[in-house]
């Protein structure tokens, strides 16, 4: 009976978490690896992971750092799978169906200069800009002390300064 009642309360756990983070969390699996299929598994991963180690979880963060946590790693997973490494996902453009809607242009500019930062740094900006984890809850979600987390942020900050200063003021 105890056992049943374990189940129950994890179950309803893991659905109220998935309701509340899925949509956030697959944001910034996207942003990390740049792929939406890719996003959605990881996230998926990220759950899953979630259930496994729900006994280990002791509350010292809270849910949305701790699974952030759980997202960033298991981005990083991906990114370092020898499939990953060996596959190319590009697309020959001339070779896609036509759209079943009209294609609306956007300026990705942003997206694109975020992406394009170092590795250690794009990951400090999704976390603590994308996902507006505090400093402290970055730290966490990261596994580095709150300083360098500081200090990446500001490095961050600096250099998407300088690549989009055009394109801010761009009339």
């Amino acid at each position: 009976m105890q056992q049943e009642t374990e189940q129950a309360t994890r179950r309803q756990w893991l659905e109220s978490v998935m309701d509340r983070w899925e949509a956030p969390l697959t944001r910034l699996c996207f942003a990390y690896l740049g792929d939406r299929g890719l996003a959605e598994d990881a996230v998926q991963e990220t759950f899953l992971k979630a259930w496994k180690g729900y006994g280990g979880f002791q509350g010292r963060a809270n849910e949305k750092t701790w699974l952030t946590r759980i997202a960033v790693n298991q981005c990083k997973d991906v990114l370092k799978s020898a499939w990953n490494r060996h596959t190319d996902r590009s697309v020959d453009t001339d070779l896609l169906p036509e759209a079943s809607v009209p294609f609306e242009e956007r300026d990705d500019t942003v997206t694109r200069a975020v992406m394009s930062l170092p590795v250690k740094l794009r990951e400090t900006a999704l976390v603590c800009l994308y996902q507006g984890l505090s400093l402290s809850e970055a730290a966490s979600a990261l596994r580095l002390p709150r300083s360098t987390v500081h200090l990446r942020l500001k490095k961050a900050e600096a250099l998407l300064r300088t690549e989009l200063e055009d394109w801010y003021y761009a009339d």
